[in-house]
């Protein structure tokens, strides 16, 4: 089982992009459990979304406490010690960042893998807002393969209908300008 944790803030797309991964894992014929934590919802307020993957059904029903993988929406989050936490010691950090890989290693205290993009450049020249879903979730498939570039696709045709050419744009880009170490 893979286990995710996203960090964003609300109107990021961190609850959307586990409902498009999810859907796109069920569609490749995988389990796939996906739900949010947020405290009172309003724009900019810290949000957390959690998702599961496996092969076989998912029984497990509580918040994800020590994930393989945490993805960072929004590069202010970066500096916090908290949204590490608990991430396994092989784990992955995919952040969104300007920054590169050797300047957030200098800087901060990662000692997993990193793969890092600048999602919200990306997000604003292509889609022009700073939603940075489906920038991060091509970042996501880049460093893991977690899911096909086709399933993800099909899924965020099924979610955004005519919006879908745009966000593939952003998906694609992303995918090839992650950088992955480590």
């Amino acid at each position: 089982m893979i286990e995710i944790r996203f960090h964003g803030r609300g109107g990021q797309g961190a609850v959307t992009c586990v409902e498009l991964l999810a859907k796109a894992a069920i569609s490749e014929g995988k389990y796939a459990q996906g739900f949010p934590s947020f405290g009172p919802e309003r724009r900019g307020a810290p949000v957390m979304a959690f998702l599961r993957v496996d092969d076989v059904p998912i029984r497990l029903r509580q918040k994800i406490y020590q994930p393989d993988i945490v993805v960072i929406l929004d590069p202010g989050l970066l500096h916090t010690k908290e949204i590490i936490s608990g991430l396994k010691e092989n784990g992955l950090i995919i952040a969104n960042s300007a920054e590169s890989v050797e300047q957030l290693r200098e800087r901060l205290p990662y000692k997993q893998r990193l793969a890092i993009v600048d999602a919200t450049k990306i997000a604003l020249e292509v889609l022009r807002v700073p939603i940075t879903n489906t920038t991060m979730l091509g970042a996501l498939i880049r460093a893991t393969n977690i899911v096909s570039k086709e399933a993800m696709i099909k899924a965020l045709k099924e979610r955004f209908g005519y919006l879908a050419e745009r966000n593939k744009m952003a998906m694609e880009r992303a995918f090839l300008e992650t950088v992955v170490s480590g």
